[in-house]
């Protein structure tokens, strides 16, 4: 798809269409790389990762009894990398966003123990449908 394409089909979607029907967990125990999976990367300051983040509160809901969030927010530091980041933002961040499988047995630790997340299990169910 060249630039002009996918400008022109992003132009045409509809607005705040839900994520989590179709952001396919990743399944539980793979093993491998998630290059290809459904995630979300967000790059840059602090500030603009935030308002990325305002707008997909969505996805909170795929930490539940039945799937979790992998969520890592790191600053771009280049330790132990033998790069530079001379276009990074001042305070640069990175974040992660993945949805994952629970296993039987953490889905019913997580129905035991965190029943805090009932109302996002429903939710999330109620999303798929």
């Amino acid at each position: 798809m060249t630039k002009q394409e996918a400008l022109k089909h992003w132009q045409g979607l509809d607005e705040n269409q839900p994520i989590l029907p179709h952001f396919d967990p990743i399944p539980y125990k793979s093993r491998g790389s998630t290059y290809g999976a459904c995630g979300i990367r967000i790059d840059g300051n602090p500030a603009f990762i935030d308002a990325v983040l305002s707008r997909i509160k969505d996805l909170i809901d795929g930490e539940n009894h039945v799937t979790r969030l992998g969520l890592a927010r790191n600053p771009v530091d280049g330790k132990g990398l033998d790069k530079e980041f001379g276009n990074a933002c001042h305070n640069a961040e990175c974040c992660y966003i993945r949805l994952h499988m629970r296993g039987s047995q953490g889905a019913m630790a997580s129905g035991f123990f965190d029943r805090h997340l009932d109302d996002a299990t429903q939710r999330f169910e109620d999303a798929l449908r």
